[in-house]
């Protein structure tokens, strides 16, 4: 049976909201994009999950669409605020601001080791899947060793997908299985450096 520990008990992770610039469906990781019209307003929903979760601390990813919608949340808070640059999405190089559809003809054999989740495979100019990983793993060591209560996080699709599997003992390669909107948080309530996934796609006013 699990014991409760006294640090880190609830992650909110929340995906930035929408960005400016990136077509849609396309690949989106170190272009630094700021946000849209369309996602400074719904930055601005969020405000209502403060008022429920009361977070003790935030970390942000450094990326501009991160670091605006925090901003926004965070206005008017007395939260700590704490930019983190294992936060960030992963790179991936070539591919960035491109659509599957438009890489997949070209790149078959990469498509493949992708697929598989092979931990060598690298977006081509871009990063490995094995040192992404491996930022998720020292990510998760260090939120659940945080001594606030609740710890808010900003970050990107990939980072929230990553953290979940991480927390709930999910294969990696399973990450997709998470349909993580922008604009909205997954919560994870944390046992012993393991995890409960209690809500998911949560957004503001209505859900609290």
């Amino acid at each position: 049976m699990w014991v409760r520990q006294t640090v880190a008990q609830r992650l909110i992770l929340v995906r930035h909201a929408l960005p400016e610039g990136a077509p849609k469906g396309a690949f989106l990781g170190r272009t630094d994009l700021p946000l849209s019209t369309e996602g400074q307003q719904q930055a601005s929903t969020l405000l209502p999950l403060l008022r429920r979760f009361k977070p003790g601390k935030c970390y942000c990813s450094p990326l501009l669409r991160a670091q605006q919608t925090a901003e926004i949340m965070l206005a008017n808070t007395d939260i700590p605020f704490q930019t983190d640059d294992e936060l960030r999405e992963i790179d991936f190089g070539k591919w960035e601001l491109k659509t599957f559809k438009e890489v997949a003809g070209q790149n078959t054999h990469a498509i493949k080791q992708w697929s598989n989740f092979e931990h060598t495979f690298a977006f081509p100019g871009g990063e490995s899947l094995g040192k992404f990983l491996a930022r998720m793993r020292r990510v998760q060591r260090r939120l659940s060793q945080d001594p606030a209560e609740t710890v808010l996080v900003i970050t990107h699709g990939g980072v929230v997908r990553s953290l979940i599997c991480r927390f709930l003992g999910i294969r990696p390669r399973d990450y997709l299985l998470f349909d993580v909107a922008h604009a909205t948080c997954a919560v994870i309530e944390v046992f012993n450096n393991k995890g409960v996934l209690s809500g998911l796609n949560m957004r503001g006013e209505e859900d609290c």
